[in-house]
This record gives C-alpha cells, sequence and structure tokens, in this order.
C-alpha cells in the first residue's frame, strides 16, 4: 500500500511584539556586514502568555543585495513563571528603497517586503512547544518587531 504524505497546514499559536534597542553596525566583518539589535522587552500572546525579557538580541548579516539573514534569540517570562527560549532564523527582503525606508524607521506596508522565519522553542515547563515546527511572518516597525507564530500540523 502507498501512502501519500500529509499536508502540513499553519495554526495561528502566539503573537510577539519585541521592542528593540538603538542599531549597532558593526560594519563588514569576516561574516559579512554584520548589524545587531537587542531586544530590550515586549510582549508574547497565545498559546504562551508573558514578557519577552531584555538581553536578547537579533544577530543580523546583511547581503550584497541588501536582504538581511535573521538570527534572533531571546526569552520570555510566562505568566505562570516559566521561561521560553526563541530562536528565529529567517530573510528579511524586497526592494532596495524599501529596506531603506525600514532602516530609516519609516512606516512600511508589510506586504512591500518580506519577513518571514522559522522559530525554533525550548521550555522546560512546556515541552509541547519543542515537539512542532514554528513559522512567523513579520512586521519591523521603527523600534519594534511584531509577529505572528503558526504551528506546522
Amino acid at each position: 500500500m502507498t501512502h501519500e504524505p500529509p499536508v502540513p497546514s499553519l495554526e495561528r499559536a502566539f503573537e510577539v511584539v519585541a521592542d528593540l534597542g538603538p542599531l549597532e553596525d558593526h560594519g563588514m566583518t569576516r561574516a559579512g556586514h554584520r548589524r545587531v539589535i537587542p531586544v530590550v522587552g515586549g510582549t508574547i500572546t497565545g498559546d504562551f502568555t508573558g514578557t519577552i525579557l531584555s538581553g536578547g538580541a537579533d544577530w543580523q548579516t546583511v547581503r550584497a543585495d541588501g536582504s538581511v539573514e535573521i538570527d534572533g534569540r531571546y526569552s520570555a517570562r510566562g505568566d505562570d513563571g516559566s521561561l521560553l527560549y526563541i530562536r528565529a532564523r529567517g530573510v528579511r527582503s524586497g526592494d532596495p528603497a524599501v529596506l531603506d525606508a525600514l532602516l530609516r524607521g519609516e512606516d512600511v506596508d508589510p506586504a512591500d517586503y518580506y519577513f518571514r522565519a522559522a522559530l525554533t522553542l525550548e521550555s522546560a515547563a512546556h515541552p509541547e512547544f519543542e515537539r512542532s515546527v514554528y513559522l512567523a511572518s513579520y512586521i519591523r516597525e521603527a523600534h519594534r518587531v511584531q509577529y505572528v507564530a503558526y504551528r506546522v500540523t
């Protein structure tokens, strides 16, 4: 008997609003044009509800075409006191003028650029988050980033 693999779908899991500190431009390094954006706070709501803790950051590498490789790592403390570690690896790309406007902190329609990431979640108190794959769709604002995370079914 031949079986077909299940067709995945997306199930809304949680929303994050992460407050960001000033961009640190490290310039051209051996890894490429490196930028670091501190995560200084925020909120998470949905399947996990709590506060984004300060101390994380988004370590970015800017590609020659202006696209940005995202490597965000930060933690949240749940309303129940538990911790959730979030790692986001993705890409933000688009027309160079749009990417420049985002860098200047201008209000840009999220339909005008691509900003997606794959999330890895870790939590000793909530191991159910470690048993699924999550994808996120983002909006970049002047001093924060917000996204909706979806569990891939």
